[in-house]
């Protein structure tokens, strides 16, 4: 049976002109509506109920903020760094991130709808309890990733390297597309129930379906 194919993510939807902004910290409440940002904010910063909405952030730093609720939707995130960042109950919509890292970050309990993440480093990063749909990871390193409770909605893992990622009590609720990724030693494999392997990727997942089965491979 061939394999359903999930819907292309909505891209961001920019203006033609953006003001130019440098980025140095933000405030509770806060709405940023068509500007390009530059710079960083320090280590730290607390923020909620951000408003981000039709931005460009263009090698600016979030890492170690740390924001609650915040809302970001038609934005672009190019070679920026979100190390470490924390959001809590946030929501990410028709948005890119290019080229992104995303070491440590923290998205808990988060809503990502038609997005894409690209060439990322997203090592030991946290997704737990937070939901995706119609969501991309192209190219990225999710090694050591955990997504312990997150749900999955016509998503794909295309290219990626995800030895060590984590799935537990996960939910794929629609065609959710793994391609071209390394799956070696994933926990909460049976998480994976209703997902579509490729055939080559398959073969990294054998050591653990079976140990999860309580078979034992010998060579």
């Amino acid at each position: 049976m061939p394999t359903r194919r999930a819907r292309t993510p909505v891209p961001p939807k920019l203006p033609a002109e953006l003001v130019p902004a440098r980025l140095s910290s933000l405030t509770d409440d806060g709405v940023y509506l068509s500007q390009e940002f530059g710079g960083s904010v320090e280590a730290g910063t607390r923020a909620e109920d951000v408003d981000v909405e039709r931005c460009r952030f263009d090698t600016a730093g979030l890492a170690g903020a740390v924001l609650r609720r915040g809302s970001f939707s038609d934005v672009e995130f190019l070679g920026c760094d979100l190390a470490n960042i924390e959001v809590v109950d946030g929501m990410v919509t028709n948005a890119l991130l290019d080229r992104c890292r995303l070491t440590g970050a923290k998205w808990t309990g988060c809503t990502f709808r038609d997005v894409v993440f690209a060439g990322c480093r997203g090592d030991l990063s946290r997704f737990r309890m937070s939901r995706f749909r119609n969501v991309v990871f192209r190219d990225c390193n999710l090694t050591e990733a955990d997504f312990q409770g997150a749900e999955f909605t016509g998503c794909r893992f295309e290219d990626c390297r995800m030895q060590g990622v984590q799935f537990s009590q996960a939910k794929m609720l629609g065609t959710t597309v793994f391609s071209g990724c390394d799956l070696w030693g994933i926990g909460g494999v049976e998480s994976l129930r209703g997902s579509t392997v490729k055939s080559a990727d398959a073969q990294s997942l054998l050591h653990t379906l079976a140990s999860a089965l309580g078979i034992t491979v010998e060579e």
